[in-house]
C-alpha cells in the first residue's frame, strides 16, 4: 500500500505575539539567572542558588519552545520532554546542595535573600501575566506560562525563607525552601 492517502498536516499557525512574549520571557530569565547566580554566591543561600537554576531552567525552557515553535507536534512533544529531563537533573543538583548547605550550617545573608527574592518575584510575576493568554495552548505553550506562575509562588518562599533565616540566625530555612 501506499504510505498514506492524505499528506501531512501543516504545522500549526504562530501567533507572532507568541513570539516575542517568549523573546521577552527569554531575555528577563537570563538576566535574572545572572543577578540570583552572584547574590546566591554572596550570601550563602542555597534557596537563591535554586531560584537562580531555575531561571537558567526556564531560559532554556523559552529557547526550547522558540525553536520548535511552529513544528510538527512529534518534534513538540520530545522537546516538552527534554524539558522534563532537564529540569529534574537540576532539582538533584539543587538537593545535593540543599544537603551539603545543611551540613555546613552557616546561614545566609537575609537580607541579600530578601531583595533579590522580591526582584525575582516581580520577574516572574511580570512573565507570568504576560505569557498568561497563552496557557491554552500544547505542552509547551502550557509549561511556560506554568513554570512563571510556579517561579512567583517560590520566589515567595525565598523571601519567607529569608524572614525565616533573620528571625533564627540559622540556615535550615533557606535549606528547606
Amino acid at each position: 500500500m501506499s504510505a498514506h492517502c492524505c499528506p501531512a498536516p501543516a504545522a500549526p499557525a504562530v501567533d507572532p505575539a507568541y513570539r516575542r512574549a517568549l523573546w521577552i520571557a527569554l531575555a528577563v530569565n537570563v538576566t535574572m539567572f545572572l543577578v540570583e547566580l552572584g547574590a546566591s554566591w554572596n550570601s550563602g543561600s542555597v534557596s537563591l542558588l535554586a531560584d537562580s537554576i531555575d531561571f537558567f531552567g526556564d531560559a532554556a525552557n523559552y529557547a526550547l519552545s522558540l525553536a520548535v515553535v511552529g513544528l510538527p507536534l512529534s518534534v513538540r512533544s520530545r522537546a516538552a520532554i527534554v524539558k522534563a529531563v532537564c529540569m529534574g537533573a537540576l532539582g538533584l543538583f539543587v538537593l545535593g546542595r540543599a544537603l551539603w548547605n545543611l551540613r555546613a550550617g552557616v546561614p545566609p545573608v537575609a537580607i541579600t535573600m530578601g531583595a533579590v527574592g522580591s526582584i525575582a518575584l516581580a520577574a516572574n510575576a511580570g512573565v507570568a501575566w504576560m505569557l498568561y493568554r497563552f496557557r491554552q495552548g500544547d505542552a509547551n505553550m502550557r509549561s511556560v506560562w506554568l513554570c512563571s506562575r510556579n517561579d512567583a509562588i517560590g520566589n515567595v518562599a525565598v523571601m519567607l525563607a529569608a524572614f525565616g533565616v533573620f528571625g533564627t540566625g540559622r540556615a535550615w530555612p533557606d535549606v528547606l525552601v
